[in-house]
């Protein structure tokens, strides 16, 4: 299949201009990251990540091994582990975490979420990656289960951050990002005002929920520089590969698919090797799009595939 991106994307396009209370003598007055608006002339290569979801068979995690040898070649500045709520996946991303730490020198950030979690957990867990090297991990909320089986010690994120600091305060962490809303929150200003208590309390790092529409991002970069936020705030991708899978997770998370993209992905949904490769020049593109406005960190949510991730990657650096 060959499609004329430049023309069907051309919209998804942000011209970044300086901000009125820029001057031209202070270009970086006020700056949200260390690539906030530099062009892709002037960034250094972008840092590249992955995230895993930790494997439950066997094959499984042969699979995984697979995928992150591969992933190796482009030299990733992290991998990622999700953390599943109510214990049901907490052991299973320490033993991923471990095996990972044996089989690779990539550096590694386990996530934590608060949902069901107490501050005992939490402590036992850092010991243990501290122990295997870990110096970052990522603190989400967390999506709530169905039966919890009993009240942890964190409501939001912004707690965890602050009392893995307390204990912690070499650990570097990184939270969630919502530049579309958290599908929780009443609306986008109170959803920022979360994500600034979550900085404020000591994260130095965040990613976003994957979106496809480059100015919701931006946009969301605007307000954080406004509140004087200035830390990296990473895109994160997410491949498109099937069309049930992601309009589901899509409703789940909040996340927009643009009617042109959705209606092009629904032509194709029992076309698998078209949807896929129309679903790949999209994400492409729109890195090549944040790269040009400055952007120089994307994370990956790789589903435990090396592909079409590691195509995606290669064509930014």
């Amino acid at each position: 299949m060959s499609l004329n991106m430049d023309n069907v994307l051309m919209h998804m396009h942000h011209n970044k201009l300086p901000k009125e209370y820029q001057t031209k003598e202070e270009p970086d007055a006020v700056k949200v990251s260390e690539y906030w608006g530099k062009k892709s002339n002037q960034i250094e290569s972008p840092k590249i990540s992955f995230e895993f979801f930790p494997p439950r068979s066997n094959s499984a995690k042969e699979s995984l091994k697979n995928t992150y040898i591969t992933l190796n070649s482009v030299n990733p500045e992290h991998y990622s582990v999700t953390f599943g709520a109510n214990g049901k996946s907490q052991d299973a991303t320490l033993d991923t975490i471990v095996n990972l730490s044996e089989d690779t020198n990539i550096p590694l950030t386990p996530h934590l979420t608060c949902v069901d979690t107490k501050k005992e957990q939490v402590t036992e867990l850092i010991d243990k990656y501290i122990s295997h090297g870990i110096s970052q991990v990522m603190v989400l909320k967390g999506d709530h289960p169905n039966k919890p089986m009993y009240k942890g010690d964190f409501k939001y994120a912004n707690e965890m951050v602050e009392f893995i600091k307390e204990h912690y305060d070499n650990l570097d962490i990184i939270v969630a990002a919502y530049p579309e809303k958290h599908p929780y929150s009443m609306d986008v200003g109170s959803d920022i005002d979360f994500f600034v208590q979550k900085v404020n309390s000591g994260a130095s790092e965040a990613i976003t929920q994957y979106f496809y529409n480059i100015d919701a991002y931006f946009y969301f970069i605007d307000e954080l520089q406004k509140r004087n936020i200035d830390i990296p705030i990473t895109p994160g991708i997410m491949p498109i590969t099937n069309f049930e899978q992601l309009v589901d997770f899509s409703k789940i998370c909040g996340a927009e698919i643009p009617t042109w993209i959705f209606n092009r992905l629904k032509l194709y949904r029992n076309d698998s090797e078209s949807l896929k490769n129309f679903g790949q020049e999209v994400v492409s593109q729109m890195c090549l799009n944040l790269k040009e406005n400055g952007v120089n960190r994307f994370h990956f949510y790789s589903m435990n595939k090396p592909e079409p991730v590691l195509s995606i990657a290669k064509a930014l650096i």
